[in-house]
């Protein structure tokens, strides 16, 4: 997706300051990485503009992504999320976001955080990424986990080096750039 989303995005209404601040940067920040992981799975079957146009409204509907109080949701939660016309009303979609709440949370037991949790499996290939987070999330496929990595800096691809983000990302750290050499740490 990069090379066209990076000649698309500028001057988009919508899509540029997701790209120009957002896509391919790195962030250890738990509300950041459940914020990305739950329009992930959202945009399956949609555009990224139709998620992005609801994203605000996902915010308020998903309790800013604060993933304890997202967690504690319960039945009567599911029935305000599926009569909100604000968000995508698909009850396994938000059943997902709900479990995965609580998975985040058993990752802070075991790893201390949903970030030391992806650092701790850093690098593995796009098939890896899937079977592990298929084996730790719901409604995690090949397509969701790869955009989901690549938006947060695990994998590489948001990005064409020619891209005014390109170095902006770099400056950051991302774990690929790491991996591959082309920085010596990550901040």
């Amino acid at each position: 997706m990069s090379e066209a989303y990076c000649r698309m995005a500028p001057g988009h209404p919508v899509h540029a300051s997701y790209h120009d601040r957002e896509y391919g940067f790195p962030s250890r920040d738990e509300r950041v990485l459940f914020e990305r992981l739950i329009l992930e799975i959202n945009q399956a079957g949609l555009s990224w503009l139709t998620i992005l146009n609801k994203r605000e409204a996902f915010r308020s509907a998903f309790a800013g992504f604060e993933i304890d109080r997202v967690a504690a949701f319960g039945d009567s939660d599911i029935a305000r999320l599926l009569a909100d016309p604000g968000i995508v009303r698909n009850r396994l979609k938000i059943e997902a976001a709900i479990e995965n709440a609580r998975r985040i949370q058993g990752l802070r037991r075991s790893h201390g955080s949903f970030a030391d949790w992806l650092d701790s499996h850093h690098p593995r290939s796009p098939t890896e990424w899937t079977r592990l987070f298929r084996q730790t999330f719901r409604f995690t496929g090949l397509q969701i986990v790869g955009e989901f990595l690549i938006s947060l800096g695990y994998l590489p691809g948001a990005h064409v080096p020619d891209c005014p983000a390109y170095p902006r990302v770099l400056e950051l750290g991302p774990p690929w750039a790491s991996e591959s050499g082309l920085i010596n740490h990550r901040k």
